[in-house]
């Protein structure tokens, strides 16, 4: 099978049902087939043929997934670009993975009436599960930015696993305000709602000022966000919350680390308890906490069906439950390599197993926690530093609404950790925020400086880039 098979369940099999929502537009599954051919026949006509690239550059449209459903139709290679990228990323992706067509806004008018003019007809290639079904970007902090080739089976496996791990089903009605050119919006996203057949409202982007007005107008039952649109649905009058908690039936966190104390104050405004979920551009979904069951705050939970996972030390070696390690993965998730990058293909496996780059430790009971990156890990004084324990605890202060840790070179120590601190409101008392460190914290985990800053330098999906830190 391919995904047009899986998306069949929905758009031939559904096809007078309600499916989505935008600005004001509501489209049938069966409008949403039709347009997909048209799409699909429109680039056809530009002698588009299986294995040639698209790159597609636009805020949330119907156009974006009309022209992903027809990429998938025609064997055509999905490439979405950062709307919020500039000149210098989009050339390393339009000369790494030469697409035919680069479709922006400026030109999207132009292929979309092409498409109103093109036969309905559905066309069809030889496509099989592991045909490339797109290049995802990484978001190259540490680099230069990789293309991860993703297969029709890595997609649906993907969206198989979050279907039935997190009971998402027609009678769902599914609020989107993630950006669809990220995997979270396009893996997790666009597929599990075709999978399902829920009826879907997208929204351009999340405004935190509008929020509250297109949940009570929505009423939706499933929301997928990251830790920062969580942070700003915490500012909702309490009223109004507990009237969108009511018919909502799953919030769901990723893309970054979920503070625990972001965790309990949402449940306590919302009467909902988040659930934390894991995965990477290269895998989609790995780990996830339970749907039934314990959702644990500050872990990711238990692996997927079908997703195998070990932590290892650095001589590839098992650790043992508590201990710390980089996090290897195995699974049908688990993305074909990089685009013409053999060498880094190569790097990023062993013996099969794919090296994440994370860390993360395993309880008794089976649930992994996050310890942060690997190339964040602080070394200092021979002790071994992971942020995100220092930055759990920072979060915790009433004064910090935000904060990230990174190292600072230190002649004798080799590295010391800094903290970037964003203040909620009024003055930061550095002493005596220093002084709560060192009560509640090793000594050598304790911060030599705290930087006050406006704000913290956050990727799209919000997750802190700390190469930009210093």
């Amino acid at each position: 099978m391919n995904l047009g098979h899986i998306f069949d369940l929905s758009l031939a099999g559904r096809p007078h049902a309600a499916a989505l929502e935008f600005q004001g537009r509501e489209f049938t599954f069966g409008e949403i087939d039709a347009r997909a051919s048209r799409m699909a026949n429109a680039l056809s006509a530009r002698s588009f043929t299986q294995g040639d690239r698209v790159a597609v550059q636009l805020a949330n449209c119907v156009e974006m997934i009309d022209l992903y459903l027809a990429s998938t139709r025609l064997g055509v290679i999905f490439v979405p670009v950062n709307i919020l990228y500039r000149e210098r990323e989009i050339s390393h992706i339009l000369h790494d993975a030469e697409p035919r067509l680069f479709v922006t806004a400026e030109n999207i008018g132009e292929l979309a009436r092409e498409a109103e003019a093109a036969s309905a007809t559905r066309p069809w290639a030889d496509l099989d599960g592991d045909s490339p079904a797109g290049i995802i970007y990484t978001s190259g902090t540490t680099g230069t930015s990789k293309g991860a080739v993703i297969t029709h089976n890595n997609f649906a496996s993907n969206a198989v696993n979050l279907a039935a791990c997190w009971r998402i089903d027609s009678q769902d009605r599914f609020l989107l305000a993630l950006p669809l050119f990220h995997v979270h919006a396009l893996g997790n996203g666009l597929h599990t709602w075709l999978l399902s057949g829920c009826r879907m409202r997208l929204l351009e982007r999340f405004e935190h000022q509008k929020a509250a007005a297109e949940f009570l107008d929505f009423a939706p039952t499933l929301f997928f966000g990251v830790p920062t649109i969580y942070v700003r649905l915490l500012e909702t009058d309490p009223a109004i919350a507990r009237r969108i908690g009511e018919r909502m039936r799953l919030f769901v966190s990723g893309s970054a680390p979920l503070p625990a104390q972001v965790l309990e104050q949402f449940r306590a405004l919302f009467g909902h308890t988040i659930l934390e979920r894991y995965g990477m551009t290269e895998t989609q979904m790995n780990i996830s906490n339970p749907y039934v069951g314990e959702r644990r705050p500050g872990s990711v939970g238990f692996p997927l069906p079908g997703v195998s996972a070990r932590i290892l030390n650095d001589d590839q070696q098992p650790v043992p439950d508590g201990g710390t390690g980089e996090l290897y993965l195995r699974g049908p998730n688990v993305f074909a390599g990089y685009w013409r990058r053999d060498d880094a293909t190569r790097a990023a496996f062993h013996e099969g197993w794919f090296r994440t780059g994370d860390l993360a430790t395993r309880s008794a009971d089976g649930y992994y926690t996050l310890c942060g990156r690997r190339s964040d890990l602080i070394i200092s004084g021979g002790f071994n530093i992971y942020p995100r324990e220092i930055e759990e605890f920072l979060m915790e202060q009433p004064e910090i609404a935000d904060a990230a840790v990174a190292a600072r070179p230190d002649r004798v120590r080799g590295e010391v950790p800094v903290a970037w601190v964003v203040a909620r409101s009024g003055p930061i008392d550095k002493e005596e925020l220093a002084g709560r460190c060192r009560a509640q914290l090793a000594s050598f985990k304790v911060p030599r400086e705290f930087v006050v800053v406006d704000k913290l330098p956050r990727n799209a999906m919000g997750k802190v880039q700390k190469h930009l830190l210093a």
